[in-house]
């Protein structure tokens, strides 16, 4: 069994056992009742925490006129999501705010926890990743149905229909091109979770490296390497996830 971080040893201490009795009726069994929780999920339970307690405080100290700093990273946050979604998707993006905002902060604050001495990244695992990648790939397909109906999207993953051309031809070239649009957006998937997991996972690793090796001075630079990594990664995926949105309601329409 992989060591248990302080946190997670806590979680499993107190909450173990009623979290396992509660999933029991729904057929979900735990080998040891008494370890439930392992590093990765607790990690996302702390991340998810540490944003709660920080949009808690943005929530009670909300002020016109003597905004306090808490409040102004909020405020930069959602400037810089609701200018690039507008950049990238167009007018009426603030409906995603919401979403890709939440989506940076947890990515973010998950890769930079790993910088923090006894506790890791849960994106340096790939479950987490992937379950940000899988709901990034609902959540713009999501709304390009909700735009035009299921019928119409799905045809758009045959390619722009030039009414001049034959139907015969229309219809073999929407063949051909179904299949690859429908593996081309399942790639986006891999590439999204590859990426984010395979740099945090290696930056996590060369820090590690180096701190076992030379402890004192040369990781610091590690450090700040890392802290670039989690900032850009965070950003790469934002982006990403931003781009999709745009093709799925731009194709839509």
């Amino acid at each position: 069994m992989h060591e248990q971080l302080w946190f997670t040893a806590l979680l499993n201490k107190f909450l173990a056992a009623p979290v396992a009795a509660a999933l029991a009726p729904l057929g979900i069994h735990f080998s040891d009742p008494h370890f439930v929780f392992n590093n990765v999920v607790a990690m996302e339970i702390l991340v998810a925490l540490l944003l709660l307690i920080f949009f808690v405080l943005v929530r009670m100290r909300l002020s016109v006129e003597n905004p306090g700093g808490v409040q102004h990273i909020a405020e930069m946050l959602e400037e810089f999501i609701n200018n690039q979604s507008r950049d990238v998707i167009g007018p009426h993006s603030e409906q995603f705010t919401s979403f890709l905002a939440t989506l940076g902060v947890f990515i973010l604050v998950s890769n930079l926890l790993g910088l923090v001495p006894g506790f890791e990244s849960p994106t340096a695992a790939p479950v987490v990743p992937l379950g940000c990648a899988l709901l990034t790939f609902v959540y713009y397909h999501f709304h390009g149905i909700r735009e035009v109906g299921i019928v119409k999207y799905v045809a758009h993953f045959m390619g722009p229909q030039d009414l001049t051309m034959p139907l015969a031809l229309r219809i073999g070239v929407g063949a051909m091109l179904f299949p690859i649009e429908i593996f081309s957006h399942l790639a986006r998937i891999m590439s999204l979770t590859i990426r984010l997991y395979a740099n945090m996972f290696a930056g996590d690793m060369v820090t590690l490296a180096f701190f076992s090796l030379i402890p004192l001075l040369v990781p610091v630079a590690f450090l700040f390497l890392h802290l670039g990594v989690a900032m850009i990664q965070t950003y790469i995926f934002v982006l990403l996830a931003t781009a999709y949105l745009s093709g799925a309601v731009a194709e839509a329409h």
